[in-house]
């Protein structure tokens, strides 16, 4: 195995939509012929000799991929795997960057929220023959696989192999929540009556810490839409967002509201790294992240301490969260040993190493045989997610990730507004109507690209 790591910070650079769109109809027309885009076709090859692997979030999954890269070198010791980690800040702009110029892996992490995006540039294999070939066919959770069809732009093919599903998940410090006599926070009337009751800002205490750096947005959605109850991301006619809906600006404006009174300061510019580390070594009572970060609380704070939850619920019970896109393995259509890429991305979806890397990342596995091991009912946080998810108890939001311009919209094109906001140097609505009438725009598109 080589390792190399990429830290090179670089600017994201916004795809066209029209011709992100273009190429999406392009790509559903030859989806296995060569348009000149996405770095040529490649070839199968001998299925032996080096492949590269590109990790999406690269620092944070560093270990566990390097482990389960050496057992895949043990098992097929005729392929080399080149490793290479790539923050998840950076990684979109890396591959839109080597679609262009040349450089892309043969395997690389790619999450359902940035899939439109390199698909419509044709730089990624279609998928669904080879895993209805493979010894993972009838073994991948049937609504990840469904929803990474969606979320590729086409709704046939599959352009990454779904590893794991990350749900929203609010930690709290049951020894702060114990010693104020506060209960579990399990609705957002006591997730707010916590945040107060927690501070005290003289002590550096604080009930909450909001993320205000990259990432800010999907967490600020799945507040607004768990508070206003509003269970569709369109209108009845798919062609109006709800995200500036009355009810969706009101939750934001509240949510907003904590910044500085109920939270530390820093949460400005602090993306989920810093978030997680501030919460882990301080006295915050609550965090909003996913599953990912269950694995560095327990070394933080050990099991007693602290417990993840589903999202609050709001009136009558009912809880409502945005979805979290799917995490995923594509196979680049430029590769010139696809064969051996493949085998790759079957090895680390199958049982064991789909089992293995989602305990360590405290994630809700793919494989079905995974999702059955263990170690799923004692991580308390991934047990609860995943009957949240199964119960009937949750409506899901679904974020259009088939829009190839969503990741930037949602992030890079956003992020400083909702900065803004938490400054109140923007009004929530102000903020809210600018994001929908973008959102708005590239829907339109979209349908008339769709006919």
């Amino acid at each position: 195995m080589r390792i190399s790591n990429h830290s090179t910070s670089t600017g994201r650079r916004r795809t066209s939509a029209a011709v992100a769109l273009g190429a999406v109809l392009a790509l559903t027309a030859t989806a296995c012929g060569d348009d000149g885009s996405g770095g040529g076709d490649g070839a199968e090859g001998s299925g032996t000799g080096k492949i590269v692997f590109w990790d999406n979030n690269g620092g944070v999954r560093t270990d566990i991929w390097k482990e389960i890269i050496a057992d895949f070198e043990k098992a097929n010791t005729d392929i080399e795997v080149e490793y290479v980690g790539i923050p998840s800040t950076e990684v979109q702009s890396k591959y839109d960057t080597a679609i262009q110029g040349g450089g892309l892996p043969d395997v690389g992490g790619v999450g359902a929220a940035m899939l439109a995006g390199i698909a419509a540039q044709n730089a990624l294999e279609p998928l669904e023959d080879r895993l209805a070939k493979s010894s993972l066919g009838g073994k991948l959770n049937e609504g990840m696989v469904e929803s990474v069809k969606v979320a590729g732009g086409s709704g046939d093919n599959m352009f990454t192999i779904p590893t794991s599903a990350n749900n929203g998940t609010l930690y709290y410090r049951t020894d702060l929540f114990d010693q104020a006599g506060l209960e579990a926070p399990t609705t957002w009337d006591r997730f707010y009556e916590a945040a107060e009751k927690l501070t005290d800002v003289k002590k550096n205490e604080f009930g909450y810490t909001i993320r205000g750096g990259a990432g800010s947005i999907a967490q600020a959605l799945d507040a607004m839409y768990g508070q206003s109850g509003i269970t569709s991301f369109w209108d009845a006619g798919g062609e109006k967002t709800t995200l500036n809906d009355p009810k969706n600006v009101e939750a934001l404006e509240k949510y907003a509201g904590l910044y500085k009174k109920y939270t530390p300061a820093a949460d400005l510019n602090n993306d989920f790294t810093k978030m997680v580390a501030q919460w882990d070594s301080g006295t915050i009572g609550m965090l909003n992240h996913n599953l990912g970060s269950y694995q560095d609380h327990v070394k933080a704070l050990g099991t007693d301490k602290f417990r993840g939850i589903p999202q609050p619920t709001g009136p009558g019970g009912k809880r409502v969260q945005v979805s979290n896109p799917v995490d995923g393995l594509g196979l680049f259509k430029s590769s010139k040993n696809k064969e051996a890429a493949w085998k790759f991305i079957e090895f680390a979806a199958s049982h064991e190493s789909n089992s293995k890397w989602n305990e360590s990342a405290g994630a809700i596995p793919s494989n079905k045989e995974a999702a059955k091991d263990a170690w799923i009912s004692k991580a308390e946080p991934t047990k609860l997610a995943a009957e949240a998810l199964n119960d009937g108890s949750t409506t899901i939001v679904q974020l259009p990730y088939y829009l190839p311009d969503w990741n930037t919209i949602s992030k890079a094109e956003n992020e400083a507004g909702f900065q803004k906001v938490l400054l109140g140097d923007m009004s929530a609505k102000d903020f809210l109507d600018k994001m929908a009438e973008q959102l708005n725009e590239a829907q339109k598109e979209w349908n008339e690209q769709k006919g």
